[in-house]
């Protein structure tokens, strides 16, 4: 199997195959120390940004609701105001970004890529939006996603499908897709997502970026119907080099004592703390196909395993682990905790037969799969991830991070719903062909989607890494190790 590295010969990652300026190409942290120093205004990377999405946005369909521009410029002159003024730049001082289709926005149009909120223009910002807003960033428009988030291919009835940013013929992952392909065509340098089943990480994959889902209770969820129970769904970071991802964890992240779960405020940036990562030497955990049970699309365990073992030279050590657990059994407790989330966000339409008549047929089957579990299956599922998080806790006693590929196929056409076989094996559910996800969000460890290359066909993959239980930092650094020291294309 022949593939490309996925990162250029400067270090970056390879970019689609676009025009883009080089404020559009610069990232986040780049852009900061670019007006921190008056190398440029605000106002000349908004505009950078609204001609690349003016550009590029058409064909890709990846930002789906924009505030009007004279809105953006105007609050991109306050920012250059403030800073000519000296005031204390906050870490986004200035620099756009689109907020995922799935958090509300204070009067911005928030659908839910739903029919049943088409026109639904909340009174008031999730707090990922307020963290947002608070550190300087300015919010341009909305990102797509599928209906509620609802499966790994970014369509809905009310905007249509994102197209994925090296091929408009392929599908950009979800559920994160517009926010992937927003990103990885400098449309914005950065952008939130949020990950149940690996909608951070497999756009990251699909895209060629960097995608982080943070450990349990990192980035706190509000509003959120229940407050105990959320310990899968999460908000996190997509962009295009690890530093970014740590400037935007940084903001994002903080204890809220409206989630129950929520982690203590660690009291450091994480960027800040990303010093010397290229000295890292790491020991990885190789799963691969959970020693055969997955099947796989041919190339994808190849181009995994040679990224991998491309990082020997700088001191990686990746060895094959098969540890004793019944993985049918971990896919099956997180098809039942999925569909009890699911039922208690969503099982309310019930009551209803026209709206629930609107939902998509994936949600639907969710919520009525969940309606039938009984006690027992529930306490078995609860059992089972119990277990797993110990049996990955085991690993991760001689392993610095567990390691799987981060989809099972390549991105595939975008008219599809979802894959119905791999490799001959014919898929039981939307999202059994994601199986190779589950592991990662089943433990509440953090998760990074690494870009790993490409197929000879142009088509892009990652792999995930599991790093130890709140250990976010440990885990970027790790990251940035492997940003360092992977192949040049």
């Amino acid at each position: 199997m022949t593939f490309r590295p996925a990162f250029a010969s400067d270090g970056t990652l390879v970019a689609p195959p676009v025009d883009m300026p080089e404020l559009c190409r610069a990232g986040a942290s780049k852009l900061s120390r670019m007006l921190a120093a008056v190398d440029v205004s605000s106002v000349e990377v908004v505009e950078a940004h609204l001609g690349q999405i003016e550009r590029t946005n058409p064909t890709h369909n990846a930002i789906v609701t924009m505030r009007a521009s004279d809105k953006i410029l105007t609050e991109a002159k306050a920012a250059d105001a403030a800073r000519a003024a000296g005031a204390i730049a906050a870490p986004l001082a200035g620099l756009p970004i689109a907020i995922k289709d799935l958090q509300p926005t204070r009067g911005l149009k928030t659908t839910f890529g739903s029919p049943l909120f088409a026109d639904f223009v909340p009174d008031a910002d999730s707090l990922t939006v307020e963290r947002l807003r608070a550190a300087g960033a300015i919010v341009i428009g909305k990102t797509n996603t599928p209906e509620f988030g609802l499966g790994s291919n970014t369509y809905n009835t009310v905007f249509g499908r994102t197209l994925n940013a090296f091929d408009p013929s392929l599908t950009a992952g979800g559920s994160s897709g517009g926010a992937a392909v927003a990103v990885a065509l400098g449309m914005l340098p950065i952008a939130d997502g949020s990950d149940f089943g690996g909608s951070l990480r497999n756009p990251g994959a699909y895209n060629n970026v960097f995608g982080f889902r943070p450990s349990l209770g990192r980035v706190p969820n509000v509003p959120a119907k229940d407050a105990f129970y959320g310990s899968f769904s999460t908000d996190g970071p997509i962009a295009r080099s690890v530093e970014d991802l740590a400037l935007t964890l940084s903001v994002m992240a903080g204890y809220d004592p409206r989630t129950a779960l929520a982690s203590a405020d660690e009291g450091f940036r994480y960027e800040d703390r990303l010093g010397g990562a290229e000295a890292l030497k790491p020991k990885v955990a190789w799963l691969g196909s959970l020693y055969g049970r997955l099947p796989f699309e041919p190339g994808v365990l190849e181009i995994c395993e040679a990224a991998l073992a491309a990082m020997e030279p700088a001191g990686w050590r990746a060895e094959a682990a098969a540890p004793d657990f019944d993985f049918e059994a971990l896919w099956r407790s997180f098809v039942t905790l999925r569909g009890l989330a699911a039922l208690t966000s969503h099982g309310a339409y019930r009551a209803s037969p026209e709206q629930y008549a609107q939902l998509k047929p994936e949600m639907r089957w969710e919520i009525e799969t969940a309606a039938r579990l009984s006690a027992d299956d529930i306490a078995a599922a609860m059992t089972t991830r119990t277990r797993w998080r110990e049996t990955a806790l085991g690993l991760l006693e001689r392993f610095d991070a567990i390691a799987l590929p981060t989809a099972q196929v390549f991105p595939f056409p975008v008219d599809w719903d979802w894959p119905k076989e791999i490799s001959g094996v014919p898929m039981d559910s939307y999202h059994r062909w994601m199986e190779v996800v589950a592991p990662g969000s089943m433990t509440g460890f953090p998760v990074v989607n690494l870009p790993a290359g490409f197929a000879a066909d142009g088509r892009p993959m990652g792999f995930q890494l599991i790093g130890r239980p709140h250990g976010d930092l440990d885990l970027l650094r790790i990251a940035a190790a492997y940003e360092a020291a992977a192949p040049r294309a």
